[in-house]
């Protein structure tokens, strides 16, 4: 195991945390238990961790397949906050940030999933 393909599958899974977080922090927000502040907070904060991902990726030497993901990973939650803020402009684009978000879940699982196979694969 290299340090490089722990460091990823590290970074990987903690963004998934990151992101389970943050689906809570919107429920919170709509059931009125505070506002929408530490959900907007949090989601800036992690929306820089794909791309971290994305230099690390080269580092461990990731499969195409995860390299792959990992990009569209990145795409995605580069574009989740663009969507929120159109919600005054065009409501119907900022329909898709939950639809977004569950693709970001998505994503960030299946790339964790094969960091963790890549710890066990030989370099």
């Amino acid at each position: 195991m290299s340090w490089p393909r722990l460091a990823f599958a590290l970074v990987a899974w903690l963004f998934v945390v990151g992101v389970v977080i943050q689906v809570f922090l919107a429920g919170a927000g709509l059931f009125k238990l505070m506002d929408f502040t530490a959900h907007g907070g949090l989601g800036w904060t992690i929306a820089v961790v794909p791309l971290f991902m994305l230099v690390l990726a080269l580092f461990a030497h990731v499969d195409r397949r995860t390299g792959l993901l990992a990009i569209a990973l990145a795409i995605m939650t580069t574009i989740q906050p663009e969507l929120a803020a159109a919600r005054h402009e065009n409501p119907v684009l900022a329909a898709f940030h939950p639809v977004n978000a569950l693709l970001i879940f998505w994503l960030a699982w299946t790339v964790a999933r094969r960091s963790s196979d890549l710890l066990r694969a030989p370099i």
